[in-house]
């Protein structure tokens, strides 16, 4: 009888281990899985516009970041005061007023060359995932944005792949509820950090394309293809 009763003991033990771990497995989700469903949010968003501070070094900035798909993206900068960079799809236009010059350059059609805010757009998600590795920084369960914050983020982390990227790494942070990347920080091969963080968020607003059509002063002075330059 004590045999028995210790084998039903060791098979109800078992079966319960068993059902513990089945459904702890269910509720794994992957670092690659997660940045698949982010990447497929942004991918049902036709526009949005969004504040944006962006840090490199000690040197700080804030814009207005505009969106639309396919690859439509204009920043149009408080601090430095009416700076523009806008990307169309096939032209990236950089307005300094500082320098009273336009910057043009013919780029490929994939948005990278919009620079890092870029990456908060459908396209910039289909790249990453393509060139880098993704990883949990802290695990899959939510965390606060920073020390200061609140909000609830999965943060993740991305190596490249190969050399040939622009970025070292990134670290992105995501709101846990929306889906939506709240910050950015992408490190250069050279060390240089760039750090992007979005707040209020308009998804959807029917921005017209005419937001993405840019006039510069006729005063300011042209360079064509500036990437290209010596």
């Amino acid at each position: 009888m004590l045999n028995r009763k210790n084998t039903i003991l060791h098979a109800a033990v078992f079966l319960g281990l068993t059902v513990c771990s089945a459904v702890y497995a269910q509720t794994i989700t992957t670092a690659s899985a997660y940045f698949k469903t982010v990447s497929e949010n942004y991918a049902t968003i036709k526009d949005y516009e969004a504040d944006m501070d962006l840090s490199v070094g000690k040197q700080q900035m804030t814009a207005k970041v505009s969106f639309k798909r396919p690859d439509l993206l204009r920043l149009d900068f408080s601090d430095p005061a009416d700076q523009v960079i806008l990307f169309n799809g096939d032209m990236l236009t950089i307005y300094l007023p500082g320098a009273s010059a336009v910057l043009q350059q013919s780029v490929q059609s994939d948005g990278s060359g919009a620079g890092g805010a870029s990456l908060a757009t459908p396209q910039g998600l289909s790249l990453m995932s393509r060139y880098y590795t993704v990883a949990y920084e802290t695990g899959q369960e939510p965390v606060p944005l920073d020390d200061t914050s609140d909000e609830k983020v999965i943060k993740l982390v991305l190596n490249r792949r190969n050399t040939a990227e622009a970025f070292r790494s990134i670290k992105l942070a995501i709101n846990a509820e929306t889906k939506l990347i709240r910050r950015v920080e992408a490190v250069t091969p050279r060390g240089d950090e760039f750090v992007f963080s979005f707040t209020n968020y308009k998804l959807n607003q029917d921005i017209s394309d005419q937001r993405f059509i840019y006039d510069p002063p006729s005063s300011a002075n042209n360079y064509n293809n500036f990437l290209l330059s010596n």
